[in-house]
């Protein structure tokens, strides 16, 4: 046989398994799991909604949660699912509600924070965590159950009424602080992503504090019926476990936290394989005190989902100092090789590369190559001397800022200023590590990829993902030492508020990144009610339940400005575990690196639209994502960034919204051609759901705004097209 005839066949049984694949699945009316499936590829079999008529799409419905907050800028980054025609979702203020999936009429709301009807104590009434989905089992038609998480309960609630399971932990709940095989109950804990439900288990990540005050990341499975915990998996090794070996502070163990899976799982139900990505062990930026390559943070783990036995597993960044956590659970996907199909799983990361493994092995589909990055200069730490770079794919997002690539859209006196500052940076190495005089993190804190995770066409092995490119500049400061004399009140609130609250608010408190300015908290707060919120966290603040009531006087004292308590002695609280959490650095904030004009200082694209070939490691089509009116008016499209992922139909669509300008999208998969948009009442950060009730597609997404400055919303609207 000629290799020409050999390439015919090997393309004619290729074709054949996938078209015969897509004719054996069944249209999947719902979705029933968060990301659509256990196997989180967010794909639809539906073809009613396709190129030739999405331009007729109309709004459906519209469900709107009454209980937006426009002053605390409140979201909603669900992904509903819809099981049996009912749409469960989350609200901006984190109750649960049910809805019919066809008409948006309520059929009823969980309240989780009625401490009238349910024995929660009121420390915890202000922990609202952002929620991303909620998790659903059933045993048969009478029994069918409903997880989420609120604060740092594990709820459990009939679907069928919205009323709790009080079989399910302590009268329908589990606090997630239990079962650590540590005490962790005085530090931050909670889920802003949904359990994976297996059997009768359901598996549970956590998110913890980003600072030296957190809890261990350790993944637990839960019995469904009795909230009991049947297994647990240290992600930060105890002696005699698998890993323990790669922390030179053998002791780390009891003090140590993080390398935990705040970004959801992958199922493969089949294989009873359960794929946990892992994020940075804490302190992000420093590690001084985690010396080594610290495993099992930044892994992607595969578990045995019945026992929580490793399988394998594999770290994608050695000793993190940059928060490049696995930010989305990896896609469950099957390429083609040599006219074979392989069962394969696909992560991608912030630092814009995807990592493809053999689903039951962990051998790389493409070859992995350990380069030398540079080392720190920062006395106590140590940088690993190699990190892992995969050759294929390349890499869906830039991977530096050089001084070719300054922003050139704005005026010259700007780019001026740009180049300037940058010339003063660590900058065009992926890996430079973080400094004193300011290190460049490209393609940034919030990715390459996030948490809005890829989609996956079976049909042609494209991978779609949106990107972010947007620059941050990371400082090291030192920490002030505690005075070996007596402290007053403000300079022991301003060492703890540099400790403690800095890397958020910044410097002076303007805030940084995506976290609020609080040099006017005077106006909003008394002492009293800032020390609550101390010591019970709000959303993307973690609780300080861990600091003492003085140190929370202290914080309150400089973060109020109450000058007439300034020269008050503060009296030391004893505390062994603090000396553990001492660091000689933090950082000055998540700040952007913007220019003058508040633009990224970095030329566009500032987000992309991404199709990938994983059957060759080819990027497909690249398109820029998001828009800016001004330079919109001007043909410029920069893309913008972007919160939450795509989905993608058999019908040859892909669905997202995502982007700041508050479009609603839907782009050609072959060829990224944008063939709709919808104007939403604010922007959705969040990911679409596909799913058909009686015999009509609708696609659905939760508009919450409040991110990147904008107006917070309470809307979930779904669009079909018009009923003939």
């Amino acid at each position: 046989m000629t290799n020409l005839a050999k390439a015919s066949l090997s393309l004619f049984t290729t074709c054949l398994l996938l078209l015969t694949g897509c004719r054996q699945q069944s249209p999947m009316a719902g979705w029933s799991h968060y990301g659509g499936t256990p196997a989180m590829t967010r794909y639809s079999s539906l073809t009613q909604i396709d190129t030739s008529n999405v331009g007729k799409l109309q709004v459906a419905w519209t469900y709107h949660t009454m209980d937006g907050d426009t002053v605390n800028h409140s979201q909603i980054q669900c992904n509903p699912i819809v099981v049996n025609g009912v749409l469960y979702g989350t609200t901006p203020q984190m109750k649960l509600f049910a809805v019919d999936a066809a008409t948006g009429l309520e059929k009823w709301v969980f309240n989780p924070f009625d401490t009238t009807a349910f024995k929660i104590p009121k420390r915890f009434f202000f922990i609202m965590n952002n929620s991303r989905g909620v998790s659903w089992w059933s045993d048969d038609d009478k029994d069918q159950r409903l997880y989420y998480t609120a604060g740092s309960f594990l709820y459990c609630i009939n679907a069928q009424t919205g009323k709790v399971v009080t079989s399910f932990g302590e009268e329908g709940k589990v606090d997630l602080h239990d079962g650590l095989d540590r005490d962790v109950r005085d530090l931050f804990i909670t889920s802003t992503s949904p359990g994976v439900v297996y059997q009768d288990l359901i598996i549970m990540g956590t998110r913890v504090d980003e600072g030296a005050a957190a809890a261990p990341g350790h993944i637990r499975a839960y019995d469904v019926r009795t909230g009991k915990r049947r297994w647990i998996f240290h992600t930060i090794p105890q002696p005699g476990e698998l890993g323990y070996e790669t922390w030179k502070d053998t002791a780390a163990w009891r003090h140590i936290g993080g390398a935990n899976n705040w970004s959801g799982m992958s199922l493969d139900e089949s294989r009873g394989i359960v794929f946990v990505p892992t994020g940075s062990t804490s302190f992000d930026f420093y590690g001084g005190k985690r010396k080594g390559d610290g495993l099992f943070g930044d892994c992607l783990l595969a578990l045995n989902a019945a026992t929580g036995e490793r399988i394998w597993h594999f770290q994608t960044v050695h000793h993190d100092m940059w928060d490049r956590d696995l930010p989305t659970p990896p896609a469950l996907i099957t390429v083609m090789r040599d006219g074979k199909s392989i069962d394969a799983v696909a992560q991608p990361t912030k630092s814009g590369y995807v990592f493809v493994f053999e689903r039951t092995t962990g051998k790389p589909l493409f070859p992995i190559e350990e380069v030398s990055v540079p080392q720190t200069s920062l006395e106590g730490e140590e940088s690993a001397p190699t990190q892992p770079v995969p050759v294929l794919p390349p890499p869906f997002a830039r991977q530096s800022f050089t001084m070719d690539d300054v922003n050139d859209l704005v005026p010259d006196s700007s780019v001026v200023q740009v180049k300037k500052r940058l010339g003063g940076y660590l900058t065009g190495n992926p890996f430079n590590p973080p400094s004193r005089q300011g290190t460049v993190i490209f393609p940034g804190f919030d990715g390459g990829a996030e948490w809005g995770g890829p989609a996956f066409d079976p049909s042609s092995g494209l991978l779609y993902v949106n990107a972010n490119e947007m620059p941050w500049v990371l400082t090291m400061v030192d920490v002030k030492k505690e005075s070996a004399t007596a402290e007053t009140l403000r300079d022991a609130g301003q060492r703890l508020y540099t400790q403690y609250c800095q890397s958020c608010h910044g410097t002076r408190m303007q805030g940084s990144g995506n976290f609020p300015a609080i040099d006017k908290a005077g106006e909003k707060y008394t002492a009293a009610t800032l020390k609550t919120l101390l010591a019970s966290g709000r959303r993307m603040m973690p609780a300080f339940k861990q600091l003492a009531d003085a140190e929370h006087d202290a914080i309150a004292t400089w973060v109020l400005r109450m000058n007439d308590l300034y020269a008050k002695p503060f009296e030391k609280p004893v505390n062994p575990e603090e000396e553990y959490r001492k660091l000689p650095y933090t950082i000055t904030g998540y700040n952007k690196f913007l220019t003058p004009e508040g633009y990224p200082a970095i030329r566009p694209p500032w987000g992309t639209l991404n199709a990938i070939d994983l059957n060759s490691g080819e990027i497909r089509w690249k398109i820029p994502f998001g828009t800016y009116p001004e330079f919109e008016a001007r043909g410029i499209v920069t893309g913008s960034e972007n919160y939450g992922g795509p989905v993608v139909t058999a019908g040859g669509l892909v669905f997202i919204a995502a982007t700041r300008d508050g479009y609603m999208h839907a782009y050609h998969k072959k060829s990224g051609k944008l063939l709709w948009q919808f104007q939403l009442p604010v922007p959705g950060f969040a990911t679409p759901s596909v799913y058909e009730v009686g015999g009509r597609q609708y696609v659905v997404i939760a508009c919450g705004g409040g991110k990147l400055g904008t107006k917070s919303g309470d809307a979930y609207v779904a669009f079909a097209l018009p009923q003939e």
